[in-house]
């Protein structure tokens, strides 16, 4: 049978992969493997994926059919697990378009185009917006300073860092720091079309 790839909206992180992997299974779908945004199975009919749809949905996950959906969980899946990897600094050590077009190998304008109309909002935007997340994420546990934080995520100095943060939240990263309860958002709930 002919392998089937799956694109999976809201996926992002580790858990994600296992929710998924044990929802394919219980429909009934011959899993090869599971990752950020995309499984592969054995070719389905369509009762297997209205099954996969519907159990996929109770579990806050969207099964994804256009082009520009999918295009676009490929790069935030790009984005999330570059975000969330040590290495940022030396993997973006270029052009984000150029790191995107390489890794999903696609042309970057078409990236672009897909991804904004998918999503409402500009790759760069939302690259900001998930390092943002990220250093809320990281402030929250308290473990390393503004120096250490602004190195981990490829900001130039911490002024950037804090220009940044500020922009997007209104406050300084210590403004953040000293609120009782800080909001957050997941990246499935940056950008316009992201909001449920």
């Amino acid at each position: 049978m002919p392998i089937e790839r799956l694109a999976i909206k809201n996926m992002v992180c580790p858990r994600c992969i296992k929710v998924v992997y044990h929802v394919l299974e219980q429909c009934g779908a011959k899993v090869y493997e599971v990752q950020l945004g995309q499984a592969e199975v054995d070719s389905l009919d369509l009762t297997t994926v209205e099954c996969i749809r519907v159990a996929l949905q109770k579990e806050g996950f969207e099964l994804l059919e256009q082009r520009s959906d999918v295009v676009a969980e490929c790069v935030k899946s790009c984005l999330i697990a570059l975000v969330y990897s040590d290495e940022l600094p030396t993997k973006l050590s270029r052009k984000l378009s150029s790191y995107l077009a390489e890794q999903l190998q696609e042309d970057y304008a078409r990236l672009r185009a897909s991804f904004h109309e998918s999503e409402g909002i500009h790759i760069n935007q939302y690259f900001i917006e998930l390092k943002i997340e990220r250093v809320k994420e990281l402030l929250s546990y308290r473990e390393l300073n503004l120096t250490q934080i602004a190195r981990l995520l490829g900001y130039s100095s911490i002024g950037h860092l804090s220009a940044q943060f500020r922009k997007v939240t209104g406050l300084s990263p210590r403004q953040y720091q000293k609120l009782s309860n800080p909001p957050r958002r997941s990246p499935g709930e940056i950008g316009l079309n992201s909001k449920a």
